[in-house]
């Protein structure tokens, strides 16, 4: 009852945002993946290191930031979802169901994905 409650409170006071689970939601339903450089990404070591955020946009254009549901301690529950590193970014875009990852990497690029509806769709791309 808490979490049905805390999501409807999330939905009201930020219409543009959604959390993890409604974000594959969108994505199954045809919206668009937005990956979204806000740091130049840099290579310390062998793992790329940077600052990327996810966005859902529709067909319309209507945009829908990923959103992390958990609780923070200072009280703010709504935060950004944030990808500090490449690793993180490619498994979440990984279990949302796409086989072929690329990433911006300068401030400001950003990369859109869509989930082919068919196996004979990822073939041919």
């Amino acid at each position: 009852m808490k979490e049905r409650a805390m999501a409807m409170d999330l939905a009201k006071e930020a219409p543009n945002v959604v959390t993890e689970a409604g974000f594959k939601d969108l994505i199954e339903s045809g919206n668009h993946v937005e990956v979204v450089c806000m740091e130049d990404a840099y290579r310390k070591n062998s793992v790329w290191h940077g600052l990327w955020v996810l966005r859902a946009v529709s067909e319309e254009g209507i945009e829908k930031q990923l959103v992390t549901a958990r609780a923070r301690t200072s009280g703010d529950s709504i935060q950004i979802r944030k990808f500090k590193t490449v690793t993180g970014l490619v498994s979440f875009l990984i279990d949302l169901g796409f086989s072929v990852v690329a990433f911006p990497v300068y401030e400001g690029q950003r990369w859109t994905y869509t989930l082919s509806q068919t196996e004979d769709d990822a073939n041919e791309g």
